[in-house]
């Protein structure tokens, strides 16, 4: 999308416009930082599964 698409975008729409990228833009950074959190949980799940595994044995 080059620079000519947002100057036009802004320009029809204003300010609208701008609100919009810019919640649907944080909503998708928090997404990323959810599924980031998630990941790492479950390797420490994944990590504490096996060592109760090991010392069960």
């Amino acid at each position: 999308m080059g620079e000519g698409f947002w100057i036009a975008a802004l320009a029809e729409g204003g300010p609208w416009v701008a609100l919009v990228f810019f919640l649907l833009w944080r909503d998708l950074q928090k997404e990323a930082a959810v599924r980031e959190a998630l990941r790492r949980n479950s390797e420490v799940l994944t990590e504490l599964s096996v060592t109760v595994r090991e010392r069960m044995r």
